[in-house]
């Protein structure tokens, strides 16, 4: 049968007491940066296919790439290449059956949020 005092019984307590785990973090942020990669994808090739229809459309397509917020889109998209790669990298490792315990999972974890920021700037520094 059905409750009938639905209204005062609490709401998912665990939900004040949770605390995020660098390993969820982690995993949602490598879908996040797959998906936000695609978006990335789709700008850059209208960018060419603006070029490849001509010098009006491409002067379009282009000043909205090189404004800010396209210049933003790519830096970020290029931060979401190396944090999917050095992911990419740790489930490797996962897959060979190595640390696999908390503390090595979590620790790789700050590995991929870390090493993609440097590895970002570095790539930024070098081109």
């Amino acid at each position: 049968m059905a409750d009938v005092n639905r209204g005062d019984r609490p709401l998912s307590p665990h939900l004040t007491i949770y605390r995020p785990q660098m390993t969820s973090i982690s995993s949602i942020l490598t879908r996040i940066t797959g998906n936000a990669l695609i978006v990335a994808t789709l700008m850059i090739v209208w960018w060419l296919l603006a070029a490849a229809t001509g010098p009006e459309y491409f002067e379009t397509a282009n000043a909205f790439v090189t404004s800010w917020f396209g210049d933003l889109v790519l830096t970020l998209s290029l931060w979401a290449i190396w944090y999917h790669y050095l992911a990419g990298l740790r489930h490797l490792i996962w897959d060979a059956g190595r640390c696999m315990d908390i503390k090595s999972a979590e620790k790789l974890g700050w590995i991929c949020v870390i090493g993609s920021v440097v590895l970002t700037i570095l790539t930024i520094i070098i081109i």
